[in-house]
């Protein structure tokens, strides 16, 4: 049971900061029509949802990112633990082109994976 507790409290206090920013980017969505109303009153429409769509994106990707760190730290908490503390300094020592490969293939996994769920959102 302490091992259960010590996983999910971890992860609580790591998505704190993902959770803080997700809550500030909903409530600029949502007061972000008014305050352009307020600035322009001969804002039209559109400008607003323009803006907005900017806005629902960067909400989607702090979303995305917090639900896959929430996943991993619960499912595979080794995996989890190892990023905090060792990744680094395993990272730091391989050589130039291996640090490519491995930043471009994470980068580009999670990229077409964002990309594909929001597509099929959308």
């Amino acid at each position: 049971m302490k091992t259960i507790e010590k996983y999910f409290h971890s992860a609580q206090v790591a998505l704190s900061k993902e959770f803080t920013g997700i809550f500030i980017i909903v409530l600029i969505f949502i007061f972000f029509p008014y305050g352009v109303r307020m600035v322009d009153s001969s804002a039209a429409a559109i400008d607003p949802g323009i803006y907005s769509a900017i806005i629902l994106a960067v909400s989607a990707i702090l979303i995305f990112k917090a639900g896959t760190w929430w996943i991993i730290k619960v499912i595979w908490p080794v995996f989890a633990e190892y990023s905090d503390l060792h990744f680094e300094r395993n990272f730091k020592s391989l050589i130039t082109w291996q640090k490519v490969l491995i930043y471009l293939g994470f980068y580009l996994s999670i990229f077409y994976s964002f990309v594909i769920v929001l597509a099929a959102l959308i």
